[in-house]
C-alpha cells in the first residue's frame, strides 16, 4: 500500500553528553521515510539544495524510498539545524537554524503521489498541510504532526488542517498547548472533537498513548541502557506507526495498537546512535525480535478478583 510523506529534509549538527556529529542526515521526512520503508512503499516530497549529494539520494533509494518528488534547487543550500541535548534528553536546545531552500518550500505532488492511500504530513506550515490534504482527496488515512511554533503563530490554520485529517501525532507538551488544557486526557478529547479519529501522543522516554472516541491505549518506551541521540525519534515513531498501518491496508483499533508498538520499536533503534545511523543498517530480524520482546514485556495474565480471594482466603482482603 502506498505511503506518502511531506516534510523537511535536512542536515543536522548535534551534541549530546555522549558525543557529537557536525553534519548528519536529518529532517522529519527523512527519519519518517527510513522507518516506514521497512513496512510499505514510501514516496517522499521535500526540497533540498545543491549540497544534498547523490549519495544521500542513493541512501533513500536503497531503502526503497521513491524520490521522484524530491525537488532539488542547485543554487541553494539544504535546511540546516544545530542543537544540543543535556542529560535530560527529552529537551533539545536549538543553537542554530538555517531554513535555506526550505524557507520557500511549496510541496509539488506528482499524479502518482496524489493517489497515495496513506499520507503523513510532517510539521510544516499548517496551510501547506491543508493544501496537500486537499490534493490527496482519495486518501484512506491521513495523519499530521505539528510543533509549538505553529501552535503559537498559526493556530487557526492548524485547527483547519486538523479538521481534515484522520489522526494527529503530537508530543505531550504540544498536545496540552494546542488544546490549552493542562490535563492530557482532556487535551486529547478536545483535539478529537475537532474531527480526527485518533490522537497519538508521543511521551519520549515515558512511551506513547493512543486516544480515540471510545478507547485509550498506552505503552511504555522500550527500555534501553544506552541512548545517544533522540533527534528524529518522534518522526521515526510516526514512520513505524504509519508504515505498519499502510502494510495492513485496513485501519481499526487493533491495527493502531500494533502500530503503536512498531512505532516505539523503530524509535528505540533510532536513539541508539546518532541521526539515522542505526536505522540505516537495521534488519527485519532485529525489528521482529524487539517487537516480540516488547510484547513479552507488556503482557500479563488476567486473573479475576474472585480467583485471588479463593487463593488467599477472605482474611487476606482487608477493607
Amino acid at each position: 500500500m502506498s505511503l506518502l510523506v511531506v516534510g523537511s529534509i535536512a542536515f543536522d549538527a548535534v551534541e549530546t553528553p555522549f558525543g557529537k556529529r557536525e553534519r548528519m542526515l536529518g529532517g522529519s521526512a527523512t527519519h519518517f521515510s527510513l522507518a516506514a520503508s521497512f513496512f510499505a512503499n514510501v514516496r517522499i516530497v521535500g526540497v533540498v539544495g545543491g549540497d544534498f549529494g547523490a549519495d544521500n539520494v542513493a541512501l533513500l533509494q536503497r531503502h526503497g524510498v521513491d524520490t521522484t518528488d524530491l525537488e532539488c534547487l542547485p543554487e541553494g543550500k539544504t535546511f540546516f539545524w544545530r542543537g544540543r541535548y543535556d542529560y535530560d534528553l527529552n529537551t533539545a536546545h536549538t543553537l542554530e537554524t538555517q531554513l535555506n531552500v526550505f524557507a520557500d518550500f511549496k510541496p509539488k505532488l506528482s499524479e502518482e503521489s496524489k493517489r497515495a492511500r496513506f499520507v503523513f504530513l510532517g510539521n510544516i506550515q499548517p496551510d501547506l498541510q491543508y493544501e496537500v490534504r486537499e490534493q490527496v482527496k482519495d486518501a484512506q488515512f491521513v495523519a499530521l504532526d505539528t510543533m509549538n511554533l505553529w501552535i503559537e503563530t498559526a493556530r487557526p490554520s492548524l485547527i483547519r488542517a486538523i479538521e481534515r485529517v484522520d489522526a494527529v501525532i503530537i508530543n505531550d507538551a504540544e498536545a496540552r498547548q494546542l488544546a490549552d488544557e493542562p490535563n492530557l486526557i482532556r487535551a486529547a478529547r478536545k483535539i478529537l472533537s475537532w474531527g480526527p479519529a485518533a490522537v497519538v501522543v508521543k511521551r519520549g522516554e515515558y512511551g506513547a498513548a493512543l486516544f480515540t472516541s471510545d478507547a485509550y491505549f498506552a505503552i511504555p518506551a522500550y527500555p534501553l541502557e544506552s541512548v545517544f541521540d533522540p533527534t528524529g525519534a518522534g518522526d521515526t515513531f510516526a514512520g513505524g506507526f504509519m508504515g505498519y498501518l499502510a502494510s495492513c491496508g485496513e485501519v481499526d483499533e487493533a491495527a493502531m495498537r500494533r502500530a503503536m508498538i512498531f512505532g516505539s520499536v523503530m524509535a528505540s533503534f533510532n536513539v541508539e546512535e546518532f541521526g539515522t545511523e542505526r536505522v540505516q543498517r537495521l534488519t527485519y530480524a532485529e525489528i521482529n525480535e524487539r517487537f516480540r520482546e516488547f510484547k513479552r514485556m507488556t503482557s500479563f495474565e488476567e486473573i479475576p478478583f474472585e480467583r485471588v480471594v479463593k487463593a488467599l482466603g477472605p482474611s487476606a482482603i482487608k477493607v
